[in-house]
């Protein structure tokens, strides 16, 4: 039998408590791992590969067994009712090969400061596409080092064959918080007496719920797990999608899971897309299609966007029908794209139509498939393109590499309506998946730049407007269930007004703070104000007046130092910035930014550079087909069980729909 290493028997029970900072592996909390692990839910016919892990770390507080991993570990799975199989033995496939690898860890942050790991050896098998086809409930259990087991408790959910949506259109507005959607309603629409004259779209539809968007191993989640969450209805961690993450060093060969795309194309050959103000390759897009536990490795999930997985046999996606965003330097040919390939290439030669800008994005037909990248890297934000246009002048983002900049951008209304005409016309009655993302809400509230954040917020729901209302005029509004969510959210709010020129003219930071009114010193709106000289042609629904005297009181929960004037910033914001005598990652008050506002002390580590995700629960509005199901308050994985539901994706079994030309299948094993 196994022994435990010196006092490690008490040292374990209590470092596995503590372990918090920092983690062996998520989801693993013992020395034995299974990866879908426990809690985990399925839904029926949906592929997923199966990890298993011994660990047996060499030095550190859980010092186990001389270092030696058990490699005669057994796993049995058992559906409810029935009888312990061996996994070979219950999806009829053959065992797999052992691995063996090491890696280290820190078990806290005293350990990472003394630069004291804790090296872990590992033993591991994997079965690799795998599907569970009854619903029910199953129990896999690991037994190792003689006498110890994990166990996995796995809930397949029930069978919905019944295809009640023609197609899903899931807007996300990225880090949005109801919070944020608040303040952005008081900059673009006017109130009298406290009753607003006009309301986002958003506000207008028919069914609110709320989901909770916690990771596998931390209650506050990241955008491409959220993700992950969202498109495949299995939480993971920070950082990774498509995937539960293992301790493997190799970012490809994880165990994965099937995404909403990846389904919907295998069960019925609809179109699919994905539109962001975002690097296509970011985050959010980019977890439709891909499986990696690094959301970094930016190249190889556009080859996997255009190829599929090719390291392994998994669901072939086909490649979207629409694929519009920035990004560009993972396209052109160089140290950005994947092997240094040129992937404009690659994708015109799979057939695509290719646009790098507004004015050929609107010359697009709508029967080919169409990759539209604009820039380099994000999107320059609303308020940049449609008011400040003088800035993107001194972008260097344009889509072919050069370092001039991209000055005819569409919009996330221009590019979502354009990819609906596509999706619409390739779909047919097979219908289409659409995910349309407002990034840089997310990406300007992390630079603590308000205003930008919340006039991408306004773009966003200008979007579904336009959506809602192009949808009824094709004919294909009853059809469609409209979502519009968050991945994540912020510790934004709006807490009172700010006089800016009270607070400009005062000379301390203890005087400055007395422009803040709260209560009924709050005041009211003034950016939906008419001001003479000022207008901007952005139309309805928009702020008439961005840089009122009387602004609001906002900022985030989770924030560097910094200063604060409470003004609109006509360039892009910048909070913090390095010192001389100083680490580069030690980040002090940017003396240029905000320089008539008071400090504000930070409530992060000093090496943090900008504000932070935060816990909050975070909105679902729904209309259309089965908009029913998604009131209440439930988890981000419960988003893609009632989508697939919708769409009919829970099968008993894995052949294709019964949709008049719907797709073929590919085989997996199944039980």
């Amino acid at each position: 039998m196994a022994k435990w290493t010196s006092l490690a028997v008490v040292a374990t029970s209590l470092s596995l408590a503590a372990a918090q900072t920092f983690q062996r592996l998520g989801a693993c909390p013992d020395l034995g791992c299974v990866l879908p692990p426990d809690q985990s839910d399925f839904l029926p016919g949906q592929y997923f590969d199966l990890r298993l892990e011994v660990h047996a770390p060499v030095n550190g507080s859980e010092a186990f067994n001389n270092g030696e991993p058990d490699e005669s570990f057994a796993v049995t799975i058992t559906k409810e009712g029935g009888e312990a199989k061996s996994i070979a033995d219950f999806f009829g496939v053959p065992e797999p090969e052992l691995e063996k690898w090491d890696f280290s860890w820190y078990e806290d942050l005293f350990a990472r400061d003394a630069d004291t790991p804790s090296v872990v050896n590992v033993a591991s098998k994997i079965y690799r596409k795998l599907a569970l086809y009854e619903p029910g409930n199953y129990v896999v259990t690991l037994s190792y080092y003689g006498d110890q087991t994990t166990v996995a408790n796995w809930v397949v959910r029930p069978l919905a064959t019944k295809k009640q949506a023609k197609n899903v259109i899931l807007f996300i507005g990225d880090g949005m918080t109801t919070n944020m959607i608040t303040a952005a309603r008081l900059l673009g629409h006017k109130s009298i007496n406290g009753k607003y004259q006009s309301l986002l779209q958003m506000d207008q539809f028919p069914v609110l719920g709320h989901q909770m968007t916690h990771s596998i191993d931390s209650f506050i989640t990241d955008s491409a797990n959220s993700a992950s969450a969202l498109y495949t209805g299995h939480k993971s961690t920070v950082n990774a999608m498509g995937v539960y993450a293992d301790s493997s060093a190799d970012f490809f060969d994880d165990p994965k899971v099937e995404t909403i795309v990846e389904l919907l194309k295998r069960t019925w050959n609809s179109a699919w897309g994905a539109v962001s103000t975002a690097a296509i390759s970011d985050a959010t897009p980019i977890a439709l299609s891909g499986h990696s536990r690094s959301r970094y490795a930016y190249g190889s999930l556009v080859d996997q966007g255009l190829n599929s997985v090719t390291n392994y046999s998994w669901t072939s996606h086909g490649g979207p029908d629409v694929w519009f965003g920035g990004g560009a330097e993972q396209f052109y040919p160089g140290s950005g794209s994947y092997e240094g390939k040129d992937y404009y290439e690659a994708f015109a030669n799979a057939g695509y139509e290719i646009s790098l800008n507004k004015t050929s994005l609107l010359e697009l037909g709508n029967s080919s498939k169409a990759l539209g990248i604009f820039c380099q890297s994000h999107f320059p934000v609303w308020l940049d393109r449609n008011v400040f246009t003088d800035n993107l002048a001194a972008f260097e983002n344009e889509p072919l590499g050069s370092e001039g900049p991209a000055l005819d951008l569409p919009g996330l209304k221009e590019m979502t309506l354009k990819a609906v005409d596509i999706l619409h016309t390739r779909g047919g009655d097979k219908g289409f998946f659409l995910m349309s993302e407002g990034a840089s809400i997310d990406k300007q509230m992390h630079a603590l730049d308000y205003d930008r954040a919340l006039g991408d917020l306004l773009e966003l729901d200008d979007t579904i407007r336009a959506t809602v209302e192009h949808l009824k005029a094709i004919g294909e509004l009853e059809n469609t269930l409209v979502l519009v969510t968050a991945d994540h959210g912020h510790g934004f709010d709006v807490y009172g007004g700010v006089d800016t020129k009270y607070l400009a003219a005062q000379d301390t930071d203890r005087n400055k703070r007395k422009a803040v009114g709260t209560y009924e010193l709050a005041g009211l709106s003034q950016y939906t104000v008419p001001v003479e000289g000022v207008s901007y042609g952005t139309g309805p629904n928009f702020p008439v007046n961005w840089d009122p005297r009387y602004t609001l009181a906002q900022g985030l929960g989770g924030n560097p130092d910094h200063r604060e004037d409470f003004r609109l910033h006509q360039s892009p914001r910048k909070v913090v910035s390095n010192s001389p005598g100083f680490a580069k990652d030690d980040y002090f008050v940017d003396s240029k930014d905000s320089a008539d506002g008071f400090i504000v002390n930070g409530t992060l580590s000093v090496t943090e550079s900008s504000g932070v995700h935060s816990l909050t629960d975070v909105a679902v509005f729904a209309m259309g087909p089965c908009q029913e199901t998604f009131g209440g308050v439930y988890g981000n994985i419960d988003i893609f069980y009632k989508i697939a539901n919708c769409l009919g994706l829970a099968r008993p079994d894995n052949k294709p729909g019964t949709v008049p030309g719907g797709g073929c299948s590919a085989n997996a094993t199944k039980h």
